[in-house]
């Protein structure tokens, strides 16, 4: 069963579909475009820019540093931003 985000950016699937390359998106293979950001995959999954906190391969990726492409393999893990004092 494949389940397809929005703008079928991110389709999560056991195998890389052929035009696609593999990552883990909250530890569940997921296959994306090649070129795909953090940002478009962000919005490809319905979530606003400050609704969610990033990580890739077990770092911290600001908002402002989304920009970046993923690369096959990586780990993109997605939180509930959490505020406080």
């Amino acid at each position: 069963m494949t389940t397809t985000a929005r703008n079928t950016a991110a389709d999560t699937t056991r195998d890389a579909a052929p035009g696609t390359m593999s990552i883990r998106l909250d530890g569940k293979p997921c296959s994306v475009a090649p070129g795909t950001t953090l940002a478009s995959l962000v919005a490809a999954l319905g979530h606003a820019p400050a609704g969610v906190g990033t990580a890739v391969n077990g770092s911290f990726v600001p908002r402002s540093q989304r920009d970046r492409m993923l690369a096959p393999g990586d780990s993109v893990l997605l939180f509930k931003p959490i505020t406080g004092g």
